[in-house]
């Protein structure tokens, strides 16, 4: 039961040990470290040494040096507590992520200390069935879990979720959706800036499943703070968004209602574009605005390619192209190649990837970009503009205005 003599600090840590020895705690996450202090961030896991369950904490320096430190849970309370809060009073925020809950601790510039959803968190550790016991071998090398398993607030707040933490039925393909994504980010991660806010665009955002779910991935598995703006044309869905985001405290993250092609970002340099199913050409106004502002990762995938299809003029293409079928997976192949010549145009390393199972949904194509150079937006590989020009001319052989509505977005992305 809650005792309210307890600080919020000792109770955060009583949870996390609660959780880790019962098999429930999947990290905690030590973030935003205090003024002066030689960490900037801190993590703990449970890893089995020698057939025990260890706490294993690891620790980022400001010199980015990384240090580890195992606590064999086996050990009292009084000896692992205060290691565990003398870790804490290096940083203002610590998430704590169990696989029956969250809950996080804040600590204000003023020195106050809040805790939130700990009551929940509590009573969903008394009541979950004991999965594991302090005895138990844990594996360092076992299956690699989901970054998502449902039981995240945001999940139960957008209904892809219940309460326990079940996935519903009906969101079960985009649950994995968003899952690969986070998967497919975290491969790049080490590519954005280590130190520092990170500013992040989801451009069309749609009902931001996805806008949501790398917030969380970023600010709370991370640890990092994060702004974050998701913009679409859609009033109604962005006022329920940014409805849903001040709901669950996330604070760096707002939704905008505008024309992607219009949008300004609020800083000079994006440093990572999501996008998500931006239909047909809305997906080459996001890279647009991605190399326009220098974003040094981008994530997209597309949706429906009707463009090249409308205006495809090939004549020696014309034995696939008189089969619609055939024709358009021509024109969707055709449509993300041409898209990652641009990218490499402007100096990316690019890469297309499968999203999610084809039998899902045929629109599982990412396109996934990272930034080789810096500076300014400009063309940088002369060899894959010129592979673009010939790709641009080759399809679109007898089409002079669709010829220059492709070529104007090699100068226009500038």
């Amino acid at each position: 039961m809650n005792n309210p003599t307890i600080s919020p600090e000792a109770r955060y840590l009583s949870l996390l040990l609660c959780a880790a020895r019962a098999g429930m705690l999947k990290k905690a996450v030590l973030s935003k470290p205090q003024r002066g202090s030689e960490l900037t961030r801190a993590t703990a896991v449970v890893a089995g040494i020698r057939g025990t369950a260890h706490l294993q904490i690891e620790t980022l320096h400001i010199d980015n040096k990384a240090k580890h430190r195992n606590l064999s849970l086996d050990l009292p309370d009084e000896e692992i507590v205060p290691v565990l809060l003398s870790l804490c009073a290096e940083f203002l925020r610590a998430n704590l992520l169990t696989t029956v809950g969250d809950c996080e601790l804040m600590r204000a510039a003023s020195g106050k200390v809040t805790l939130l959803r700990a009551d929940a968190l509590q009573r969903a550790l008394e009541e979950a069935p004991q999965s594991a016991s302090p005895s138990r071998p844990l594996a360092n090398d076992r299956k690699k879990a989901h970054i998502l398993d449902g039981s995240e607030p945001f999940l139960r707040a957008l209904d892809v979720s219940d309460r326990n933490g079940r996935v519903y039925d009906k969101k079960q393909a985009k649950f994995r959706q968003i899952n690969r994504f986070l998967e497919l980010l975290r491969d790049v991660e080490n590519q954005l800036p280590a130190t520092g806010t990170l500013y992040v665009c989801d451009l069309c955002c749609g009902k931001s499943y996805l806008s949501f779910a790398v917030y969380h991935y970023l600010t709370v598995h991370l640890g990092r703070q994060v702004v974050m703006e998701g913009v679409d044309l859609k009033a109604d869905v962005i006022e329920h968004c940014n409805r849903v985001a001040a709901s669950l405290g996330f604070d760096g993250l707002r939704f905008i209602c505008g024309d992607v092609a219009a949008f300004t970002p609020a800083q000079a340099q994006i440093d990572l574009v999501v996008s998500l199913h931006a239909c047909d050409i809305a997906t080459d106004l996001v890279l647009g605005q991605a190399i326009r502002h220098g974003a040094k990762v981008i994530l997209s995938t597309p949706c429906c390619h009707h463009e090249l299809n409308h205006t495809l003029d090939c004549p020696e293409l014309a034995m696939i192209a008189r089969h619609s079928m055939l024709r358009q997976k021509l024109c969707d192949a055709a449509t993300d190649a041409m898209r990652l010549l641009l990218l490499e145009a402007y100096g990316y390393k690019t890469e297309a990837l499968e999203l999610i199972d084809p039998e899902e949904t045929p629109k599982n194509v990412m396109l996934r970009a990272v930034r080789k150079t810096s500076g300014e937006a400009r063309i940088h590989n002369a060899a894959a503009a010129g592979q673009y020009e010939d790709a641009v001319r080759f399809f679109l052989r007898n089409s002079d205005d669709a010829q220059k509505t492709w070529l104007e977005r090699l100068n226009t992305s500038i």
